[in-house]
């Protein structure tokens, strides 16, 4: 099923004249002929004025929803969703969205020539998100989830508009660029210089100290993390990472290829000047109006855990809670779903009742 266009309505419009304005526009919410029943749609969403692809699956439309910001950027979990967390759709609405210049979003919507990702660009694209999907799926508020790039942009996007979500749970929180950079750096040269890895000393002595110039070597260095992140976490289900068929097909494999090609630029930029030179949480203020949760993999070289840590520690929210799992690293893998899943169940569900 296709969904609706939205509806032209400001974050700040009054509830009552954004439903009116909604039913105007002909988005009747979903669920308001049948409570219970399944969701199952998929389609364009006008979102900052460009077509987004989003999706919405549900074994109850009485659910509370689930808005997935996916990581990359340009790196959607939508082939991947049902794989992965289609077993919360039983307790969950979930929601992914093919973020501004990534998957199938960069196919429809394809960038214009010279045209850049800003940080409030994509927060304002969120956060217009979730204000439609309340009121088309009849809900006071969504929860908001954020793994890595993902964790940037949700809070930011909580920050801006916290009065739209019950709370955040965010997975291989990013904090700082500056801070994550050099400490995942310096934790990367211990390791090999301890195990006298010639091969990685060799990329991470080629590429030299943060903050990097050349958008090559954050790509460089991902594959060492990865190498020894492998050598300590449980690996992932092999199934997780086959798209599902819609997403198989050789234009939609082609789309997302491409969107992540260009939303990798915009994110590193091409003098080391793009979205993540500008990442810094804790400059946006510390206290927050929403409950904040965090799963955290202990082995976690991007994001590394007490980078995370020190920013949980210093904020100020109704709630919060932070899970630091043994056998994790920055990639999700089991333990990283079933600790979120546990966190929603028992944290984050009863503030939605």
């Amino acid at each position: 099923m296709l969904l609706c266009a939205f509806a032209r309505v400001s974050l700040a419009t009054p509830p009552a004249l954004a439903a009116k304005a909604a039913n105007d526009a002909g988005i009747a919410p979903a669920c308001a002929a049948a409570k219970k029943g399944k969701l199952d749609e998929k389609g364009f969403v006008v979102i900052g004025g460009i077509e987004q692809w989003v999706t919405v699956k549900g074994d109850s439309c009485a659910n509370p929803i689930i808005l997935f910001i996916s990581g990359g950027p340009g790196n959607p979990l939508s082939p991947y969703s049902d794989a992965v967390y289609g077993a919360w759709s039983k307790d969950f609405t979930l929601v992914q969205w093919d973020q501004r210049g990534a998957g199938m979003t960069y196919g429809r919507s394809p960038p214009a020539a010279g045209a850049v990702l800003t940080l409030k660009q994509m927060s304002d694209d969120g956060n217009e998100l979730a204000a439609y999907l309340a009121r088309r799926y009849d809900k006071k508020k969504v929860i908001l989830w954020g793994s890595s790039w993902g964790s940037i942009l949700g809070v930011h996007m909580a920050k801006a508009h916290p009065e739209l979500f019950y709370a955040y749970l965010g997975t291989s929180q990013l904090v700082s660029n500056r801070e994550n950079e050099a400490i995942s750096y310096a934790g990367l040269l211990a390791l090999a210089r301890a195990t006298d890895d010639k091969a990685a000393l060799a990329v991470l002595e080629g590429v030299g100290s943060p903050p990097w110039t050349d958008p090559r070597s954050f790509g460089k260095v991902r594959r060492v993390i990865r190498k020894y992140e492998a050598k300590v976490t449980t690996p992932p289900p092999a199934a997780w990472w086959t798209p599902a068929a819609e997403y198989n097909t050789p234009k939609a494999k082609a789309d997302y290829e491409a969107g992540e090609d260009y939303s990798f630029i915009n994110f590193v930029g091409m003098h080391g000047d793009g979205m993540a030179s500008q990442v810094d949480l804790p400059k946006l203020g510390i206290d927050f109006a929403i409950p904040m949760f965090f799963v955290e993999g202990a082995h976690d070289l991007l994001a590394t855990p007490d980078v995370a840590r020190r920013y949980y520690d210093s904020l100020k929210a109704p709630q919060k809670d932070m899970v630091l799992l043994e056998h994790a690293g920055h990639d999700p893998n089991q333990d990283v779903v079933d600790a979120e899943y546990k966190m929603l169940k028992e944290r984050i569900l009863p503030l939605t009742k």
